[in-house]
């Protein structure tokens, strides 16, 4: 009677396994990656309310490959460190500079692409980056990038008479240099390329930045996610969708 009933309950767990428990035990690991919901052609929200972008679809890409489930949620850009070391996401692949002062706080992958900044301006606009950065201009940037500190530091700290719009994205600068509410705007040239594309404005020229690399953002702590965001990344850049990517979102 005890081998009968040992071998019904043995019997039940394999069917158990078979029909559920194999699906928990095998279940994906999901990781949430912070994006910025306006930064065309690296990441934001298409018509139909879909995360889209080069990052996007390059972080998709590596949560194949990697054997991981990958959720991209829309945040506010100058939050997104602090959801990140919340825990409230887990990752950034979203356009982001590595900087040093970030790199106090979170870890990057291995740069992927190398960005400079520029001004845009009306496509008719016959005035140079100087005579647009002076004379008490208003001039767009997007809040808690890059740019609108080394600007703030370097340029109207140091005298130059121009006042800093900031915006939610680089786009609503975009959209305000064409209703004429301020003259010209600051950003990555890969987003103003994109706009050079879409609407009437032309990039004028750089404004003095150096050049930055983006990275990947990752907890300090998140050794692992780390380790294989950079394997991730290794191979895609090695892939020939690396220039799928690259022919079809033209950052």
């Amino acid at each position: 009677m005890g081998k009968r009933l040992f071998g019904i309950l043995f019997l039940c767990a394999v069917v158990f396994v078979i029909a559920g428990g194999s699906t928990c035990l095998a279940k994906e690991k999901v990781y949430i990656n912070g994006i910025d919901a306006n930064f065309p052609p690296f990441a934001y929200v298409d018509k139909n309310g879909n995360p889209d972008g080069f990052d996007v679809k390059s972080v998709d890409w590596i949560a194949k490959k990697m054997g991981f489930t990958v959720k991209h949620q829309p945040m506010d850009w100058d939050g997104i460190i602090p959801s990140l070391r919340a825990k409230k996401i887990d990752m950034v692949a979203s356009g982001m500079s590595i900087t040093d002062k970030r790199k106090e706080q979170v870890n990057f992958t291995t740069p992927y692409w190398n960005i400079d900044q520029v001004i845009v301006a009306p496509k008719a606009c016959g005035r140079t980056v100087d005579q647009l950065l002076s004379g008490g201009n208003r001039v767009g940037v997007q809040r808690g990038t890059t740019e609108a500190k080394w600007m703030k530091d370097n340029l109207i700290a140091k005298g130059k008479n121009f006042v800093l719009v900031e915006y939610d994205s680089a786009p609503l600068a975009v959209e305000d240099v064409l209703n004429g509410r301020i003259v010209a705007a600051a950003m990555d040239d890969a987003p103003a390329k994109d706009a050079v594309r879409k609407k009437a404005v032309k990039i004028v020229g750089g404004f003095g930045m150096p050049s930055e690399d983006f990275g990947y953002a990752i907890r300090k702590e998140d050794t692992e996610l780390l380790k294989m965001m950079n394997e991730g990344l290794k191979l895609l850049m090695a892939d020939p969708y690396w220039e799928e990517l690259k022919e079809k979102y033209k950052p």
